[in-house]
């Protein structure tokens, strides 16, 4: 494979670049670089700059509106975008659902919600993981009884990523009860979040944040033309999303920049009078840390070039998971562990009950304890790197 990029790649490289530093304003840059809350107008103005330019769906296809782009583009934007400062994009509508329902979906299906998604009219959540079910998917219980043109649903999901700024949400339901094997009997519903019997409760997790939620159903009534592929084929169709959710979680850019962050704040911060940069253990973990995020790198870009060749990623995104995971906690802890105490949890309480609005320490150190606590989730969301273990080793292992 070819690690070097061509020349019309650079010029598009260069093109991406050139937007951002003109488009993305410096406010969000700010927020995003000092670790900030962002709030969903934050995400909405950015979104709408994708949009306006043509790049929200820049993994679709032309014929369903997206970019065309190669693979190789697609890498270049997603690291460029996250080397600029700008927010993530969510992904539930555009890199989730828009795949899923552009292979299984039908075409009235593709037809309504698919320009929505480009447009950035929906905001999706997703509906997977439930108390008791979460890497054991297949043991899920929400039902889903066909009752005349209706599907009544009942039951609930959990560890649900923004559900409250959402205005619809795909869900694995149970649809065959009785099915020879728990897999067999799984569907995929389109639901509206205002419709009658969902009701959404916070979960704050443990540095403060309302970022996931509970998501109840007591006998909602879904249009059978919600469901996506056909009834019992959910299974298949969860595969498929979460092949493209694992690649996302490993996160290369994410990593590249946490590392850059790292390095200034360990030439920044002191230890016996010198940078901590100078420190043999410290430098040694920094050292480790970048040759495993430059092996993951290199593999990415090998997963990229196959997808160039038509080559769909199968156990390789359960690879990339497990390293990246591992590479974005080490980089958090690291910085947390820079900054001893003045990382702490960025509670308003804190400030009003105690430091009458100035935190102690450097503006960075403050939300680095949050950064950290929020990366502990990332080993377990999307099939816990257990999980993903097991598929590697019943996939490439032949185990």
């Amino acid at each position: 494979m070819e690690l070097s990029y061509t020349q019309d790649e650079i010029a598009f490289r260069d093109e991406v670049r050139a937007w951002l530093a003109k488009r993305l304003s410096k406010r969000l840059v700010n927020k995003v670089r000092k670790a900030q809350r962002l709030t969903k107008a934050d995400y909405k103005e950015w979104h709408a700059l994708l949009v306006e330019r043509g790049w929200m769906a820049w993994h679709w296809p032309v014929e369903h509106g997206g970019t065309g782009w190669t693979p190789v583009q697609k890498h270049i934007f997603e690291e460029e975008m996250i080397a600029a400062g700008a927010p993530r994009i969510i992904p539930f509508g555009v890199n989730m659902l828009g795949p899923v329902l552009i292979e299984f979906g039908s075409q009235a299906q593709k037809d309504y919600y698919l320009p929505r998604i480009l447009n950035d009219e929906d905001w999706w959540a997703q509906g997977y993981s439930e108390p008791g079910a979460g890497s054991d998917l297949a043991s899920l219980k929400t039902s889903a009884v066909r009752d005349g043109g209706d599907y009544v649903v009942n039951g609930q999901k959990t560890w649900t990523t923004l559900a409250h700024f959402a205005n619809r949400i795909f869900c694995l339901v149970r649809t065959g009860p009785d099915a020879p094997k728990p897999q067999q009997g799984i569907s995929f519903l389109l639901m509206e979040m205002d419709t009658p019997g969902i009701e959404v409760r916070p979960i704050y997790t443990l540095e403060g944040e309302h970022e996931v939620n509970e998501v109840f159903f007591s006998d909602v009534r879904v249009p059978v033309e919600n469901l996506v592929g056909e009834e019992n084929q959910g299974w298949t169709i969860a595969k498929y999303l979460l092949n493209y959710e694992r690649t996302g979680i490993a996160g290369v850019g994410f990593s590249k920049q946490s590392l850059g962050a790292l390095r200034k704040i360990a030439q920044t911060e002191q230890k016996d009078g010198r940078p901590l940069a100078d420190d043999p253990h410290f430098a040694a973990r920094i050292a480790r840390l970048e040759i495993d995020l430059l092996a993951m790198e290199i593999f990415n870009l090998r997963v990229v070039a196959a997808a160039g060749e038509g080559k769909l990623p199968g156990a390789e995104s359960s690879l990339l998971k497990i390293k990246g995971t591992q590479v974005r906690q080490e980089a958090t802890d690291l910085m947390r562990r820079a900054v001893g105490p003045y990382a702490a949890p960025d509670l308003p309480e804190a400030f009003d009950e105690g430091w009458n609005g100035q935190a102690p320490g450097p503006d960075y150190a403050l939300p680095l304890a949050r950064g950290y606590f929020n990366m502990r989730k990332t080993s377990i969301y999307g099939g816990s790197n257990e999980i993903q273990r097991n598929i590697v080793a019943k996939h490439l292992l032949g185990f």
